[in-house]
């Protein structure tokens, strides 16, 4: 493991910025008809947020929890609050969410 110093991590530290992790959960009417047409257009919505540059990471997760996904937007938690407010799934009431404000390296991303 790579050894890190005092030094270097006082540096990256400062470097960090704010962002806001969103925890999409599984709404009341996650199995009522029509809800994956809905899905497929928050999924869309995604693709648009993610092209803008306000939904940096995406994560859907399918591995049987309550837990639908994770996301991580380039912006604060009130128009972070506003975007998600305005999602297809969330109006429907097929997803829910949670906000949370966070700080990271400006330029991380998921290996390839």
């Amino acid at each position: 493991m790579t050894t890190i110093t005092d030094e270097f991590m006082r540096q990256m530290i400062s470097k960090t910025r704010n962002y806001c992790v969103v925890i999409l959960k599984a709404g009341p009417k996650k199995n009522e008809e029509g809800a994956e047409k809905i899905i497929w257009e928050h999924g869309r919505r995604n693709f648009a947020l993610r092209a803008d540059g306000v939904l940096s990471i995406v994560c859907p997760i399918s591995d049987g929890s309550n837990v639908a996904g994770v996301g991580i937007f380039n912006a604060d938690v009130e128009e972070v609050t506003k975007i998600m407010d305005e999602d297809p799934a969330v109006k429907a009431g097929v997803l829910i969410y949670e906000i949370h404000a966070c700080r990271s390296f400006p330029g991380s991303c998921l290996p390839e």
